[in-house]
């Protein structure tokens, strides 16, 4: 008889049963059926006596199956025998049910611990299932008692966090760690819940603060406050997106599209009048572009600016609602002068657009006559941003208000330009608010850096799941997690440099790429907007229901960045400009080829397929191989070269056959968007691989070395179906690229809380309890 006083009368047989019995009953794994095939087993055996099959056969009756005591007694009896059983012994059920059995009896060779009893115990055990290991320990587990507790330890980095800080603020790293530690004062702290007066009323405020340090003014000539610097405004602008988002956009509209269409578009006269109140804020402006029925489609907007040349004036109009410009910031509350784009009209003929200075408020904010101005109410996001639409009835002003850099109206109703086609003036004009879309994408990146710091240090904070009796485990240690994560902690990086790069091409632009660094400043902002999308939604997703609390701040960086992929051009619109861009240079730099040069070309193309698809490449699979840089950069030029040279063919095959360039164009949409997508991180990979070799920190390199392979890799990863249908790859090969991305992600374990921390994202910033409590 048993000898544990929660069920004395129980017999020894009955006891090796217990475990199994308990879990199928309680867990609900038994059906009537299978209980009665276990009792028909059981009952076979020689091993159990005719009282223990007796007995068994009642707690195995589908009919009348064991009551919420029984359970509750049978579980009390196993815990007490499990405290008498070393680990090493209760392996399994059967295990544990055997060993229960051997407590008290002195006969060590009782049927009941035979090796025949414990082959039927580990057969029945095998019928229910279940994980033997797992369900006798947690069997054991008193849920009275709690899981021991881990304490947090940070893991030691590979690497030195201020140098690659340093790397990563670049050549303005005073100025962006002097904006950052501006953002900590107790000012700026983030508050939610403000109604949206309240919420504008304040972003207003912090506007005024950033002005006064100067920062609005940068890119201005020195006469007008500034310091000649774009790129440093840039840099501002990159850093103050790691705080408030409306913030941003108030910053950006004011000072990079009101006051840069003034710099940009206009004269001298023009920057001496309005350059010193955009720069200080005494001037608030807006920028007003788009139109509800025209977006992206800025060539065909419908507002009109005819010339009267009796008054010397333009008269300003809106000719249907359509035609209302809309979105436009700064234009519901605060705004006083707008830049106005519109179709300039000279002795009834058509100019293209052009930008004008309209006076929509005076100096005490009430609207002047012929302007009509909307609120456009609660938005998404950055609802601290005073957007609202404007419309004008026949209002005039004066023909020194046409910012005339690329053409201009003479006092007779002359019109003249120093640019003779109209489109190549209009495309010129609005080539020197690229600015915007480089600003925009910059603060997309910041943005994912603060998404990424946020979920990272949750992660080595969270504890969910694990073993048994131990403690729980870090979700960070989850390879699902990393896998989340990590990618686009190496995306965050890539188009941080990428970023940069691009930076440095717009500063040195000449008139002979200014066109290429256009287009590539398009497809960056598309690229890295979406990225910072999926980024912020990933991480909320891995901040659970934390995430989703308004202090942890993914509700303010979905919803306020949200607009980042289609404001300043819809990213789908960008990538067909990128694109157009790169078939382009494909045709100049074939009309400037001699047959010679030709034929050397496609010699190239022809020694990079043998070579590079070959078959012992296409299938080497080693992890030296796969981490290769060459190997990266190769895959990606391939794609793009590939993409490039067969949408020409498809282009000019449908234009050879009589089709108009833009239905040509339109059925090869997709194609070119793909084809913008590849040359986008072609160059972000380059440019992670400069970065790279331009540094001279051993520690910096193997980290970076990793990251990059990763952004590389899980750029292949995400592409394999194009890579295997053009064999580029075969399939045991997508297959360890599979493998080496999830190796990458474990070996940047203990680095990613290191590399999250270099970002230098002041807590205050960050904002988020999750992330800095």
């Amino acid at each position: 008889m048993s000898k544990f006083p929660e069920m004395p009368e129980i017999d020894n047989g009955l006891l090796a049963l217990l475990p199994m019995l308990y879990i199928g009953w309680a867990d609900g794994l038994l059906t009537p059926t299978e209980a009665v095939k276990i009792r028909e087993r059981l009952e076979k055996e020689s091993w159990m006596t005719a009282a223990e099959k007796a007995r068994m056969a009642e707690w195995l009756n589908p009919r009348k199956p064991p009551g919420e005591a029984d359970l509750r007694a049978w579980l009390q009896v196993i815990r007490a025998a499990g405290k008498q059983i070393p680990a090493a012994a209760r392996q399994s059920l059967a295990n544990l049910g055997v060993e229960m059995a051997r407590i008290g009896l002195e006969d060590q060779t009782a049927p009941c611990i035979s090796p025949e009893a414990c082959a039927a115990l580990a057969e029945i055990e095998e019928a229910l299932g279940v994980i033997g290991h797992e369900a006798a320990t947690e069997l054991l587990i008193d849920p009275e008692l709690p899981r021991p507790q881990s304490v947090f330890e940070e893991p030691e980095a590979t690497f030195d966090v201020a140098k690659m800080t340093d790397l990563l603020d670049g050549p303005y790293l005073d100025l962006r760690r002097k904006v950052r530690r501006f953002l900590t004062d107790p000012a700026f702290r983030h508050e939610y819940g403000l109604d949206k007066d309240t919420y504008r009323e304040k972003i207003l405020k912090w506007c005024r603060e950033v002005a006064r340090q100067g920062w609005g003014a940068l890119s201005f000539p020195k006469a007008y406050g500034g310091a000649d610097d774009l790129a440093g405004f840039i840099a501002v602008f990159e850093n103050l997106a790691f705080h408030d988002q409306s913030l941003v956009v108030k910053f950006g509209v004011q000072f990079g599209l009101f006051g840069g269409s003034i710099l940009n578009l206009g004269n001298e006269q023009h920057h001496e009048k309005y350059l010193t109140g955009a720069g200080d804020l005494t001037l608030p402006g807006c920028f007003a572009m788009t139109e509800t029925g025209h977006g992206s489609n800025v060539r065909d907007i419908e507002t009109t600016a005819e010339y009267d040349a009796s008054t010397q004036e333009f008269v300003i109009h809106t000719p249907n609602r359509q035609a209302w410009k809309d979105y436009i910031g700064n234009a519901a509350c605060h705004g006083q002068l707008a830049t106005v784009f519109a179709q300039l009209i000279v002795a009834g003929e058509r100019h293209g657009v052009h930008a004008l200075l309209v006076p929509i408020r005076d100096s005490h904010g009430n609207t002047l006559p012929g302007v009509s101005i909307e609120d456009c109410g609660e938005k998404l996001g950055l609802n601290g941003v005073d957007n609202g639409r404007l419309a004008f009835d026949q209002v005039r002003i004066p023909r020194e208000n046409l910012l005339n850099r690329f053409g201009d109206v003479t006092e007779a109703g002359e019109y003249a330009s120093s640019i003779a086609s109209s489109s190549r003036r209009f495309f010129t004009m609005l080539g020197t608010l690229v600015g915007g879309r480089i600003s925009v994408s910059a603060a997309s990146t910041s943005a994912a850096k603060t998404a990424l710091t946020i979920a990272v240090r949750y992660a080595f904070r969270r504890h969910q799941f694990g073993p048994a009796g131990q403690p729980e485990q870090l979700i960070i240690d989850y390879p699902t997690h990393q896998k989340r994560l990590f990618p686009l902690l190496a995306n965050a990086y890539a188009y941080d440099f990428a970023q940069k790069y691009l930076v440095e091409r717009y500063k040195a632009r000449t008139e002979e790429d200014s066109h290429e660094v256009e287009f590539l400043a398009a497809g960056i902002k598309a690229m890295s907007t979406w990225n910072c999308t999926h980024t912020i939604q990933t991480c909320r997703e891995a901040c659970g229901g934390k995430g989703y609390l308004a202090e942890n701040r993914f509700a303010a960086l979905k919803a306020d960045t949200d607009i980042f992929t289609t404001f300043e051009g819809d990213n789908t619109v960008l990538l067909q400009l990128t694109a157009k861009g790169l078939l382009t240079q494909f045709r100049h730099r074939f009309s400037e080829m001699n047959f010679f040069g030709i034929v050397k070309y496609a010699g190239q193309q022809a020694a990079t397929a043998i070579t590079e698809l070959n078959p012992l490449i296409t299938r080497m699979a080693d992890s030296e191989h796969l981490r290769d840089p060459e190997f990266h950069l190769a895959a990606f030029r391939y794609r793009e070269d590939h993409l490039l040279v067969t949408a020409a063919k498809r282009l000019k095959k449908r234009i050879d056959r009589g089709q108009d360039s833009y239905q040509a164009f339109l059925e090869c949409q997709l194609h070119l968007v793909n084809l913008a997508k590849a040359y986008v991180e072609r160059v972000v990979l380059e440019q992670f691989h400069a970065r790279i070799t331009e540094n001279d920190d051993p520690g910096l390199e193997s980290v970076l070395n990793r990251l990059c392979a990763l952004y590389a890799l899980s750029r292949v990863e995400a592409d394999k179906g194009w890579f295997l249908e053009h064999n580029y790859i075969e399939g045991n090969k997508a297959k360890a690229i599979r493998k080496e991305v999830s190796s990458l992600c474990l070996e940047l374990r203990n680095d990613s809380l290191h590399l999250v921390n270099a970002f230098d994202i002041p807590d205050a910033c960050v904002g988020a309890p999750i992330a800095v409590e």
